[in-house]
């Protein structure tokens, strides 16, 4: 009995916990990094298709080479286009010829109408005769300039420079414009662009904090890519163009920005991540530390009259991982807990000490 007396005298005389505290202050200016998923796209990626049937007979490049504008990257067989082609020009010699005897017949026989030597309906004969030549004339040279352009397309260059892809096709095969799958593809990537989306609830606060700029764009400062690797890309990209409409089913607006690509360090079809500097004015910063987390809400404890008081605040991720950005639930002037918020109840009698870091 004694023994128990003892301890309740002792608790009896225990005082408030003493715990650091610190008091919310705003800052001037925070920046912090958001990142933001991304794919990447060469500035342009051509199919490369034939334009008329036939086998290949020269495979010019190789998977992955680095190809200019007009390059040689396939031939296919140029021999019946080349049996073609001088069937049609022969048509036009020949066509070229009945012209020449047509006029001839229709100048004698205008000189013989003038001389009254023979009817106008000869004349017209004649006149007709000259038209149905020429009209020959210009069918032959048509299908002359068709088997040109025939014999050119078996010669495949590149619409742009790049880099070709992946080759399917080999000498001998047989192509054609309907095969489904192309000859190759040459990936435009001198500058790549990299696709990411923002929330209209972002959008709309940057407008908020520029509401002098007319130009959306200008918004947006630099920002950097996170590779797959976890390396970050040497060169900075600017923000091109902004999409004017908002994705009905995930709320988010597309974006598009730029980076340069001199050492084909990027290719299409890739990821990473963006990273956007963001500055938030007036803003309250707190350290990840003093908050407590309860099914996906965050907390804290206020002091009041000596007392913890829980809060949920709304708060924003800083890049370091150490630190909160807080949206809401807490104003300048106000006492948080700032360490040991785990052992902490609500209305625990607490002694503030200074926080010593």
């Amino acid at each position: 009995m004694l023994f128990i007396s003892g301890c309740k005298s002792e608790s009896a005389h225990e005082g408030p916990r003493e715990v650091p505290v610190l008091q919310v202050s705003q800052s001037d200016s925070i920046t912090v990094n958001e990142s933001f998923s991304a794919t990447l796209q060469g500035q342009q990626d051509v199919a490369i298709y034939p334009q008329i049937s036939g086998k290949i007979t020269r495979v010019c490049i190789k998977e992955g080479q680095n190809v200019g504008k007009g390059q040689l990257l396939f031939v296919i067989d140029q021999i019946p286009h080349q049996a073609a082609l001088r069937r049609a020009v022969a048509n036009v010699h020949a066509a070229e010829s009945q012209v020449a005897t047509a006029k001839l017949d229709m100048d004698s026989k205008q000189a013989l109408f003038d001389g009254k030597v023979i009817s106008d309906y000869e004349l017209s004969a004649a006149r007709n005769a000259l038209a149905t030549a020429k009209a020959e004339l210009e069918q032959a040279r048509a299908a002359e300039l068709e088997a040109r352009n025939n014999l050119s397309y078996t010669e495949i260059r590149s619409p742009v420079n790049g880099v070709a892809g992946i080759i399917p096709y080999r000498v001998g095969a047989l192509v054609s414009p309907e095969i489904t799958e192309p000859l190759t593809s040459v990936s435009d990537n001198a500058s790549m662009w990299a696709y990411f989306s923002i929330s209209e609830k972002q959008y709309q606060a940057m407008l908020a904090e520029n509401p002098q700029s007319s130009d959306v764009v200008n918004l947006f400062p630099d920002v950097r890519l996170s590779l797959v690797n976890g390396k970050e890309y040497p060169y900075a990209g600017k923000v091109e163009s902004v999409s004017g409409v908002v994705n009905p089913q995930t709320g988010s607006i597309q974006v598009k920005c730029v980076f340069p690509n001199p050492r084909k360090l990027l290719l299409s079809g890739s990821t990473g991540n963006i990273i956007m500097p963001h500055t938030s004015r007036d803003a309250i910063m707190i350290p990840k530390n003093a908050t407590f987390e309860i099914q996906d809400k965050v907390f804290v404890y206020k002091i009041k009259d000596n007392k913890a008081e829980s809060a949920e605040i709304k708060v924003s991720h800083t890049d370091d991982g150490n630190n909160y950005i807080v949206l809401d639930g807490l104003k300048p002037g106000d006492i948080i807990i700032s360490e040991g918020v785990g052992t902490i109840r609500d209305d625990d009698p607490v002694k503030p000490t200074e926080d010593k870091k």
